[in-house]
Formats: C-alpha cells, sequence, structure tokens
C-alpha cells in the first residue's frame, strides 16, 4: 500500500522540491530520501515524464568532476500544477483524517468553532 501512496504523490514531492530550487537528478534522489525511500531508477522516468509535461525544464552545467549535470527547472506550469496537487492532497488527507476520527481536520475545526 505504501508503494501505491508514494507513486500517486512522487510527482508532487519531486515539484516541491524544486521549487526551493534547481536540482540534478541524483540530487532530487538524495534529497527526497531524507524522509522517503526512492532510487534513481524510479527518477529518471519520473523526470522525462515531468519534462514532456512541461512542468520541468532542463539545462546542463559543466562539471570539473565529469560530464556536464543535467539540471531540472520547475517552469510556470509545474508551479500552477504543484500548487493545484497541494491543495488535492490537503482535501485528500482532510478527507481520510476525517474518516479515520483523526484531530485536525476541517470537520473538526469546524466542531470547536461551533462550540466556542
Amino acid at each position: 500500500m505504501k508503494t501505491q501512496l508514494k507513486k500517486g504523490t512522487l510527482d508532487m514531492c519531486v515539484l516541491a522540491v524544486l521549487a526551493r530550487g534547481d536540482s540534478y537528478a541524483y540530487e532530487l534522489v538524495s534529497t527526497l530520501s531524507e524522509t522517503m525511500e526512492i532510487s534513481e531508477g524510479t527518477i529518471y522516468p519520473l523526470m522525462r515524464r515531468l519534462q514532456a509535461e512541461a512542468w520541468v525544464s532542463t539545462y546542463l552545467v559543466e562539471s570539473t568532476s565529469g560530464p556536464p549535470r543535467k539540471y531540472y527547472s520547475l517552469t510556470g506550469p509545474g508551479r500552477k500544477a504543484l500548487a493545484e496537487m497541494e491543495e488535492e492532497w490537503k482535501s485528500f488527507v482532510d478527507e481520510v483524517n476525517g474518516v479515520l476520527g483523526l484531530p485536525g481536520t476541517r470537520q473538526d475545526k469546524q466542531d470547536k468553532g461551533e462550540q466556542q
């Protein structure tokens, strides 16, 4: 189940990292690996897909220790897609938390507001 959840949110996570600044694939994997399991084998097909969606663009930077690195940069459409994904995520988490009876849902907040 965790694998399926990760698949559904990986685009958003990668776009969120790129919103902080341009990055190359290995660096993206390293950053994401701090909080989730991800491999380089997963990132390359994902980056090709995000590029095909025009959510990221690429450019090369010369490296003193090897071939040039391909950097990924978030585009305007990518920023818009990220904002939409974040809203959908918040709504989804809120719905699941509501079903599970966890605090912090919109309904929970509304109930507290009515009691005050």
